[in-house]
């Protein structure tokens, strides 16, 4: 019985997360994005006060030649962050907590929606 209801919840996780992630609208992420273009551009190569986030999902943090990062953003490149959907969520939610140190100035979004449709318009930025 213990193994049926943990398949039952497995199955149940799949299907709302795959609902989640068919709920991001990339149109509507680009609206959210102009939040961002303070300081960020979606166009490769043209970095502003922050880097280009054209190609940021699946770039490691830290890595555009020629962009001079925080010191704290360089060490968590160099440890392994890489901006996967998920890590840019957390970041964006809260960038302090995961980049404590960090230069950039932004609070943090913390609608989830809004989140998921900014990611899903970075993820197509390639």
């Amino acid at each position: 019985m213990k193994k049926l209801l943990m398949g039952v919840a497995a199955i149940a996780a799949v299907v709302m997360g795959a609902g989640a992630a068919q709920a991001a609208d990339a149109a509507a992420g680009k609206d959210v994005f102009k939040v961002c273009m303070a300081c960020h551009t979606a166009e490769q190569g043209k970095n502003k006060v922050g880097p280009s986030l054209f190609g940021v999902v699946g770039r490691p943090a830290g890595s555009i030649e020629g962009f001079k990062y925080s010191a704290p953003m360089k060490e968590k490149g160099a440890g392994g962050l890489v901006w996967t959907a998920e890590n840019l969520d957390a970041y964006i939610k809260a960038p302090k907590e995961i980049v404590p140190g960090g230069t950039m100035a932004f609070a943090g979004l913390k609608d989830d929606a809004k989140r998921a449709d900014l990611i899903a318009f970075l993820s197509e930025q390639k």
